[in-house]
């Protein structure tokens, strides 16, 4: 059993560290769907390596759909439109795109779900060694050089960087799964005006809980993840949030 969990638990524990940052940024900027968007177009990218290159070319098409999602949006953030509106638009016109692409393959469902959430309990630990070395590097430039950028190179720097993490976490864990480790730790260290290493903490806790369930019940372990993070966020956010005065 320990062989079998070790490296998902691993892999969550990375994904965690570095969403719930990205997270905190997303919630700062007030565009909740950023993630979403460019998670939905770096998986065009891959449905296209699918449908029409038999999985060739996989990551340079994900990382370029990412990467043009995330110039799309960094552009848009420094002009005068309703932001959160245009991100919805691109959230769309990727997962529309999605299911054209993947609508003549035999196994375009198949592959449609495992876009969504991934079963990450048989990920292969030379996928969790790439992944730990770019995210290794992704940290090193947040930590080093983001923090003296200023304007609208800043915000592209910060975007670029959310879109290469994309692109490897939804070929890991699925668009869901990236959306929920955003968001959830983050959103509810701040509802209850908790740092980053909260945020890091209750990650972790939903994600091992997840993987633990979806192990001994048989569950997919992607969506599993998904529904326990967005189900205690949900709890936790509702009941700790003040009544709305009319």
């Amino acid at each position: 059993m320990i062989d079998i969990l070790l490296v998902p638990i691993a892999l969550v524990i990375i994904l965690v560290m570095l969403h719930a940052y990205f997270g905190r940024g997303i919630l700062e900027r007030g565009i909740i769907f950023t993630d979403l968007a460019i998670a939905q177009f770096a998986a065009l990218g891959s449905a296209i390596s699918l449908g029409y290159f038999h999985q060739e070319y996989f990551y340079i098409l994900t990382l370029s759909f990412a990467l043009l999602s995330a110039f799309l949006i960094a552009f848009a953030s420094v002009r005068e439109l309703n932001l959160e509106a245009f991100i919805g638009l691109l959230y769309v016109l990727g997962a529309s795109g999605i299911m054209m692409v993947l609508a003549h393959s035999a196994e375009g469902m198949e592959h449609f779900k495992s876009l969504l959430a991934s079963d990450i309990l048989f990920t292969p630990p030379s996928d969790l060694y790439k992944s730990a070395v770019i995210y290794g590097f992704i940290a090193f430039v947040l930590y080093k050089i983001y923090p003296k950028m200023r304007g609208f190179f800043r915000e592209l720097t910060f975007f670029t960087l959310l879109a290469i993490t994309v692109t490897s976490s939804v070929s890991l864990a699925g668009v869901l799964v990236v959306f929920v480790l955003l968001i959830a730790p983050a959103l509810v260290a701040k509802s209850l005006n908790k740092g980053m290493i909260f945020s890091f903490i209750y990650g972790w806790i939903f994600s091992i809980l997840a993987i633990l369930i979806s192990y001994y019940y048989d569950f997919p372990t992607g969506y599993t993840l998904v529904f326990i993070g967005a189900l205690l966020s949900s709890i936790t956010v509702l009941f700790n949030s003040n009544r709305r005065l009319s």
